[in-house]
């Protein structure tokens, strides 16, 4: 039986705004949970080699790989070419003719080009990380999956002959075909959860594909986006529209749970939760794109959220906007044996202050753009304003969610940019509360970073006060505008002397014993460049980082500074985030003639 790749970077996504699949190179599922993103998944290989479920469909024998997505989609293209033939597989999330189906419907369409090529597929449902037994039957003619309150069906077209198999490892559903040019064969998984199962007719799925194709071009052409790296952009847009879970709006942080951040294991987190941080990062981005409407359901959705789960403000949400639980740890060997397998996040109790930021940078985006904030919100944003003022002197756990309680100066940075928007809103008359305190409080904590937060002896912002460790994090600052000057320099300087591996950046001092360096942390630096004025190394430091995409554009969320692999969860809508945002700020900040061409 084939493994899972050994190399994250050989994955593409696809989704359907519920749930996304991962696509290896040699067209192998190893990722999809079912019915949502959030689900304990019922394909799962990447974290269980033996156990996790698959669905493939492969050439027999040797073959070479080309793969791309259709253009402004993210409808999957892999072509085999083989020594007797050439093929392609198109693989797609589809949708039905409102917008995302009821169920979940992975559409598989192989066209034979060339030749003659010989293939074989297979669908082995998982154990759901060993938490459930799938068995088979019978239906209609149709074979049935089930798998805990899942269940699967297997339809197709001129996909040969499927045969029912359980050898001891689990069902499965297998078969074979052999392609000749201008042949078309169809291989359907349509899936749902706790409710009946409809059977679609391979004729509509097959057309399906294409209005799915279309739906995607549709979306894009209201993507507006005109300067450099804009191929670069718009995949990264791409990537982040599959992240967003359409029945409410949230965006989930990545696709994936416990792909490892390192090869001693231990860092291995569930990211299909909704981060307060990175919808203020997508909303500001989707404003700049354009595009209303996801921008106004997640800013809607994190609103009533909040209100519903508060007071408090928390770091992330789950995707239904509820509070997450505890961390449950899984029975199963994990990514390369790395473990361990987890769902759930422990993030969600800890006292994060820059979140306060983030939530009045989202509400000021929205306001700025020539939108009107409600009463409640208005009242809401009042309180956690005055909050803030409250807050601010507390240490907390920072931005990267540290057991350690210190009083990090990112946080701190976070609370000023917090009451600096407060008090933009509260005198456009978008929310009440006094300006005037928040004000007097924004000035207090800029005083309390300059005497506590800079060392001279080091020449930077330092993590916290009484240390020399720096701190990526304080590079989002450069673009907030608490500081673009001399100061933020200097400190980029020492983070890329201290955190550098050529044009790749760990996170804060110490990383580069526990991990791999972090994809956003270096977007952030080319960004924070381009802000104190050094454009042409932005320019520079962006030309490398694109490059370090995988081939079909996607970005994990750490790369290896030793062999340029990919590490962590996948897609990171962070990653793809700061792709954006330093696009974006370098395109503001550059002068045109400065692009050269970009």
């Amino acid at each position: 039986m084939p493994r899972p790749s050994s190399d994250l970077s050989s994955y593409a996504a696809i989704g359907d705004g519920r749930t996304i699949a991962l696509i290896d190179r040699r067209g192998s599922i190893d990722w999809l949970p079912l019915p949502n993103l959030d689900s304990v998944p019922v394909f799962a290989r990447i974290l269980d080699a033996d156990n996790g479920g698959c669905l493939e469909i492969t050439p027999v024998g040797e073959f070479e790989v080309r793969r791309r997505y259709v253009a402004r989609t993210n409808v999957l293209q892999t072509t085999f070419v083989t020594p007797t033939g050439t093929a392609r597989l198109t693989d797609a999330m589809v949708t039905g003719v409102a917008g995302r189906l009821p169920w979940a419907e992975l559409a598989r369409r192989v066209e034979g080009i060339d030749g003659e090529v010989a293939f074989t597929w297979r669908v082995q449902p998982g154990t759901r990380l060993n938490t459930a037994a799938p068995w088979a039957e019978q239906r209609d003619g149709a074979t049935i999956l089930r798998v805990g309150e899942t269940s699967l069906a297997v339809v197709g077209q001129g996909h040969g002959t499927p045969t029912t198999v359980d050898d001891g490892a689990g069902p499965r559903v297998e078969g074979s075909f052999t392609t000749s040019p201008d042949s078309r064969h169809l291989l359907v998984v349509v899936a749902t959860d706790g409710e009946p199962l409809h059977l679609p007719h391979p004729e509509n799925v097959d057309r399906s594909i294409d209005r799915t194709i279309e739906g995607w071009r549709a979306w894009s052409r209201e993507f507006g986006y005109d300067g450099p790296w804009a191929a670069t952009v718009q995949r990264s847009a791409l990537a982040l529209k599959l992240l967003v879970y359409s029945p409410t709006g949230a965006i989930a942080a990545a696709a994936t749970t416990s792909l490892p951040e390192n090869p001693r294991g231990g860092k291995n987190w569930d990211y299909r939760f909704a981060w307060v941080r990175d919808l203020a990062y997508t909303a500001h981005a989707l404003v700049r794109f354009g595009l209303r409407e996801e921008t106004h359901a997640a800013i809607s959705w994190l609103l009533r959220t909040i209100r519903d789960n508060g007071p408090d403000l928390h770091v992330l949400y789950t995707l239904r906007g509820t509070l997450a639980q505890n961390v449950t740890e899984h029975e199963a060997p994990g990514w390369r044996g790395i473990g361990p397998v987890v769902t759930g996040n422990p993030a969600h109790g800890q006292l994060q202050l820059g979140v306060y930021g983030d939530l009045f940078a989202i509400c000021r985006t929205y306001v700025d753009s020539g939108n009107v904030l409600d009463v409640a919100t208005g009242r809401m944003l009042a309180a956690m304003a005055d909050r803030t003022c409250d807050e601010w002197r507390q240490p907390d756990s920072g931005m990267w969610e540290l057991p350690e309680i210190r009083h990090y100066t990112s946080s701190k940075m976070g609370c000023w940019q917090a009451l600096r928007d407060a008090v933009v809103l509260a005198e456009a008359g978008a929310i009440p509360g006094s300006a005037e305190r928040w004000a007097s409080e924004r000035d207090r904590i800029a005083a309390w970073i300059t005497e506590h937060g800079w060392s001279e002896e080091i020449g930077a912002y330092v993590m916290h006060p009484g240390s020399t460790d720096v701190d990526s994090s304080v590079l989002l600052h450069a673009e907030s505008g608490f500081d673009r000057g001399e100061r933020m320099s200097r400190t980029i300087d020492v983070l890329t002397e201290r955190l550098g591996a050529g044009d790749l950046l760990y996170r804060y001092t110490g990383m580069d014993q526990e991990e791999h360096t972090f994809v956003a942390s270096a977007f952030w630096r080319a960004g924070a460049l381009a802000c104190v004025g050094r454009h042409d190394e932005a320019v520079a430091a962006m030309d490398d980082l694109v490059a370090r995409a995988n081939d079909v554009g996607v970005f994990a969320e750490m790369i290896s500074e030793h062999d340029g692999s990919s590490w962590g969860n996948i897609p990171q809508a962070l990653s793809h985030l700061a792709v954006i945002g330093a696009a974006l700020t370098i395109r503001d900040l550059v002068p045109e003639e400065e692009l050269d061409g970009h």
